[in-house]
């Protein structure tokens, strides 16, 4: 057992940067913007490098099996699924219900494997 972060961060890759930060601005309420200081754009998710998190990138996204990165929902769980809908991502599970909240598995517009989680 170790009591350090295990999750450094994650990578989303995407093939078009503009429209996925839209998504993801979109769905999650995020104020993303794409940052090109470093050798590669990047957005970070939630827009603040403060804590773990992630970013999206441009990249080859996995075909089918890919990982799932599951991010939490500022509202309520029913309105992040619409978003996502109404984005252009696709919702793919009914809600999940455990004991830290629910969730749903959706696909990003890359078809990259998402979770909507809405904590308890």
């Amino acid at each position: 057992m170790t009591d350090r972060t295990i999750v450094a961060w994650t990578e989303i890759p995407v093939t078009d940067m503009e429209k996925s930060v839209a998504f993801y601005n979109e769905v999650f309420g995020y104020q993303m913007t794409i940052d090109n200081s470093g050798p590669n754009p990047m957005a970070v998710l939630g827009g603040q490098m403060s804590t773990a998190g992630g970013h999206l990138y441009p990249g080859k996204p996995a075909s089918e099996a890919g990982n799932t990165v599951h991010l939490a929902v500022e509202t309520d769980l029913e309105s992040a699924m619409a978003r996502c809908d109404k984005a252009g991502g696709k919702v793919l599970s009914p809600i999940v219900e455990i004991p830290a909240g629910r969730f749903a598995y959706a696909k990003d517009l890359d078809g990259n494997s998402i979770g909507l989680f809405e904590s308890a």
